[in-house]
């Protein structure tokens, strides 16, 4: 709106300066706002223009989802963009469906459709209703799908073709920040009235004393258009509307520079949000760990091993009975979710989830064949892992005939279905006391080495089986426990102490046992000696008083359920009033990330459910990265408080001075044309130049600013009242005295006063936007010349005021200046950088 009326100022004062001083003379002033104008208009086009690229390459990025496929006889991983009809697709829980497609084989398909159909009652696939819709997401059980059309084809294409997608979410800070611009133009907008008021009662008060009040003249209407022109860029420098190009700047640069750290940005509230964080609640697995799981030791028919090696699986192999090995194998390779294939180069391949590898990579190296395995027993019935049963179980038909089922899973959860046990001999014994005390004994030696135990058992069905029945949950035979190692990821320690120097507390929900965990999490830090670790069932009986209690200290919760995890991120949003991160990987986190301020997920081990729920991606599962968008995080924060500090000086300046001087002198010395480039250098390029500036490690050594946190900070006031008081006077002394002290006589003194002040407030502006750098450090020039983008835009502005004042004089309505008068204008700049040091020093 402020541009329109500039615009239709510039037609009429192009109009009226032709007619009264003719062509070109009389054109100067309007084509000067008119230059400015497109200035203003071409610099924030480039800059939104630059922003949407940004968000393209996000999006693409965003949409990289690759998936399992059998195409000419090869498992592989693709694009979902490069899926064609006639490829098989595997899927298995928290998948989303690529493509439209029917259903091959699988077992327990559970689909929910409700992001087609808004139904929320999953609907059971299977080769009676073998229908799969792309859009879709499998909620339980795993299948195999033949692809029947793909894209805009697809019944979600075809939904998609009839939407287009909204416009882009206003962030919390953005809201606030149109609340502050608001306000701010409301006041310009008044003292524009007045100034105006001023101006006009000061040129009647004129003609009435030179009883001319009755003539008025072009040069009259020309002066009564250059106060409305005065009147209204006092509104547009007042109106920051460089604040919510800053706040887009500062947020895509910091998505841009996130997306090289490894994070994907999918909303970005997410970057302001993840620095206010004052808690993070992290999986263990994959996310403080590396995710590369090996079976490390080993309790087979009673005697415990270690088998970090091929060498140690193989004496391990020798020293079993051979049934057992062969019913190990058994177990191993039909009662997973996993698969050994062969790939495109000949190679073997384990695919799967890392603990799913782990296992089978054990299994091969006790010799085992998965093909063979797989031929010679018959799948009967799947029912496969999830994390309420916290088990996996499979029902197979034995090659002489017979059912067995087989199920693994959490140790304790197993050994409890268990009645029997295999000893040394390979046979088949009951599970008296004392094996159970072993067996327990070992589950904990085993976690409090940091392990992840896992339990195999079967059970002979020796009444039959239908495909209907549920699968036994009692009565098996315990063939041994695995311990899994999955090492802590290089540089967590260091981040999650990084984390609590910044006041960010660090808490581990995991479904693993309570001493793996305890392991995991002392060994990175997280778990204190005046820190509580609590399983999920204790966490769920506790009443809410002794919640209130509980959980400021817990600091782990194992064997936890996605409700816990749900429970406790939303007690400590609600009752305790945290800004919550929350990372998750698996369909049962969506809750929690969806509960959370700010959701991440894992980019290699999460789900598209786990992905969809989430604001951030980490796309290679650290830990430390995390850590890294915290950082970025609070540098977007901090970059638009510099930005705010900086833009309001120049407001209160630009506001106080042309108002006090239009009250008293009647004439305002800054131009349409000079407060319009005022307005360029502190909206869009200091916009460019202060939101763009890196994040520093000193960052992280700062408290957070919560959820309650001021905006507009008492330390911004007092650099902002300041330099607001140091800038008005250095002016309001070159109005009042600059004629004597630089001997300016004759008609051209008023020009050559108003340029000096003009160019001393662009000076103030230049060496105050050196100083906003740093809103409390005195050193204001540490990692200058790092940052190119500010150096740039400093060097600039130089350039062009240079242009302005000496070669732009008729436009700008400057006269050129001696070398005298640019040293004294150069001077008074850089005099307010050691008065902002001194102001630095006031504690607030």
């Amino acid at each position: 709106m402020t541009l329109m009326i500039l615009g239709v100022c510039a037609i009429v004062s192009l109009l009226v300066g032709i007619a009264t001083e003719g062509w070109p003379k009389g054109a100067h002033d309007g084509l000067g706002i008119v230059a400015s104008i497109l200035l203003v208009v071409f610099v924030t086009a480039t800059s939104d223009y630059r922003q949407s690229l940004q968000f393209r390459d996000l999006d693409k990025e965003k949409k990289k989802i690759s998936i399992q496929v059998t195409r000419n006889g090869y498992r592989q991983k693709m694009s979902i963009y490069e899926l064609l009809p006639g490829d098989i697709v595997h899927l298995a829980i928290g998948d989303q469906v690529p493509a439209d497609g029917l259903f091959v084989s699988g077992f327990s398909v559970l689909i929910d459709e409700s992001s087609l159909t808004g139904e929320s009652e999953p609907v059971m696939v299977s080769s009676e209703n073998p229908f799969l819709l792309s859009g879709t997401k499998v909620q339980d059980g795993s299948c195999k799908m033949l692809v029947t059309s793909v894209g805009m084809r697809t019944q979600w294409g075809k939904l998609m073709a009839t939407l287009s997608e909204g416009g882009d979410d206003e962030t919390p800070l953005q809201v606030k920040l149109n609340g502050v611009a608001t306000i701010i133009g409301k006041i310009g907008l008044f003292f524009a009235v007045v100034t105006f008021a001023v101006l006009v009662q000061g040129l009647v008060s004129q003609k009435l004393q030179q009883g001319s009040l009755r003539s008025w003249t072009g040069d009259d209407a020309l002066e009564l258009l250059e106060f409305f022109a005065v009147a209204v860029t006092i509104v547009v420098v007042a109106v920051p509307e460089g604040l919510p190009l800053a706040v887009t700047l500062s947020l895509a640069f910091a998505m841009k520079k996130m997306m090289n750290d490894k994070a994907l940005v999918r909303h970005l509230a997410a970057c302001e949000t993840m620095g206010s964080a004052t808690t993070i609640c992290s999986d263990k697995t994959g996310t403080l760990t590396t995710n590369h799981m090996t079976v490390v030791k080993t309790c087979f028919c009673l005697n415990s091993k270690e088998v970090s090696s091929n060498k140690d699986s193989s004496s391990l192999c020798s020293e079993l009975p051979e049934p057992a090995v062969k019913l190990l194998q058994q177990s191993i390779f039909n009662n997973t979710g996993g698969e050994v294939v062969i790939n495109q180069n000949g190679k073997r391949e384990i695919l799967g989830t890392p603990t799913e590898a782990a296992i089978l990579e054990f299994g091969l190296s006790l010799g085992g064949d998965f093909q063979g395995e797989r031929q010679a027993c018959k799948l009967v019935k799947v029912e496969p892992f999830n994390s309420t049963k916290k088990k996996m179980s499979v029902v197979v038909e034995l090659p002489g005939g017979g059912l067995r089922a087989h199920c693994k899973g959490a140790s304790e959860i197993i050994l409890a279905a268990c009645d029997k046990v295999l000893n040394s001999n390979g046979e088949v014994v009951p599970l008296d006391e004392e094996s159970t005390n072993h067996l327990k004994d070992t589950i904990n030696q085993f976690a409090s080495e940091a392990l992840r135990t896992l339990c195999l058992a079967y059970v002979e069905l020796e009444n039959g089986f239908s495909t209907e029945d549920p699968i036994p949950v009692s009565g098996y035979t315990c063939i041994g426990v695995v311990g899994i190692k999955d090492p802590v990821r290089p540089g967590v320690k260091e981040s999650v102490a990084m984390c609590r120097s910044a006041g960010i507390t660090v808490r581990m929900v995991t479904g693993d046992n309570i001493n793996t965990a305890k392991a995991i999490a002392r060994e990175c830090g997280i778990l204190t000696d005046d820190g509580i670790a609590i399983e999920g069932p204790e966490f769920r009986e506790k009443s809410q008083k002794e919640l209130l209690e509980l959980i400021p200290k817990i600091q782990v919760m194992a064997r936890s359920s996605p409700l816990d995890k749900h429970t406790l991120v939303k007690h400590l949003r609600t009752t305790f009033g945290e800004v919550v991160a929350v990372t998750g990987d698996g369909t049962n986190d969506a809750p929690a990330l969806h509960e959370a301020d700010i959701g991440l997920a894992m980019g290699i081990a999460g789900t598209e459910v786990a992905k969809e729920s989430a604001d951030v991606i980490i796309l290679d599962d650290n830990f430390s990265t995390i850590v890294t968008v915290a950082k970025w995080g609070r540098s977007v924060y901090i970059n638009i408080q510099k930005f705010v500090q900086f833009q309001l000086t120049v407001n209160v300046v630009a506001l106080i001075v042309n108002f006090t001087s239009a009250c008293l002198t009647g004439t305002a010395p800054l131009t349409a044309v000079q407060l319009l480039w005022v307005n360029m250098i502190m909206d869009t390029l200091g916009a460019l130049a202060l939101a763009t500036e890196p994040p520093n490690d000193d960052l992280m050594k700062r408290s957070p600013v919560g959820r309650k946190g001021n905006f507009i900070s008492n330390v911004m006031w007092r650099n902002i009242l300041g330099q607001s008081l140091y800038q008005f006077m250095v002016i309001w002394f070159l109005q009042s005295r600059g004629k004597s002290i630089f001997l300016l006589e004759g008609p051209n003194s008023d020009l050559v006063l108003n340029t000096l002040i003009f160019n001393t407030f662009v000076f103030c502006q230049v060496f105050n936007e050196i100083n906003s750098r740093e809103m409390e450090k005195i050193n204001v020039f540490k990692g200058i010349l790092d940052n190119y983008v500010f150096v740039g835009v400093i060097s600039a502005t130089v350039f062009f005021q240079i242009i302005i004042v000496e070669y732009l004089g008729t436009f700008a309505n400057t006269t050129p200046l001696t070398l005298a008068q640019w040293f004294f204008c150069l001077l008074v700049g850089f005099l307010g950088m050691p008065i902002a040091a001194r102001l630095k020093k006031i504690p607030v």
